[in-house]
């Protein structure tokens, strides 16, 4: 299993446990969180950047450290820009 945070260890203690219960109306829920999801992710254009080749290697050095593409973390560290997430 990839590594968890305090949080994501603590939430699969409880499930485990059975600490758990399912929310009233999750199939309503799951279709909204779903259709936000697919809202937030989808890819509906494509740019052209040059970027320093030394950049481009030590996005993917840390893009493989997270296990996934390259071009999925360059496409989230621009999102989160452009939402002024970043810091």
């Amino acid at each position: 299993m990839n590594k968890l945070d305090i949080e994501e260890k603590e939430i699969l203690a409880a499930y485990d446990g059975g600490e758990t219960t399912t929310v009233k109306g999750v199939k309503k829920e799951l279709a909204r969180h779903r259709k936000v999801a697919e809202n937030t992710f989808k890819k509906d254009a494509r740019i052209n950047i040059r970027i320093a080749s030394r950049d481009l290697r030590a996005l993917q050095k840390r893009a493989l450290a997270e296990g996934i593409p390259y071009q999925t973390l360059i496409a989230s560290i621009l999102h989160k820009y452009a939402e002024g997430r970043t810091i």
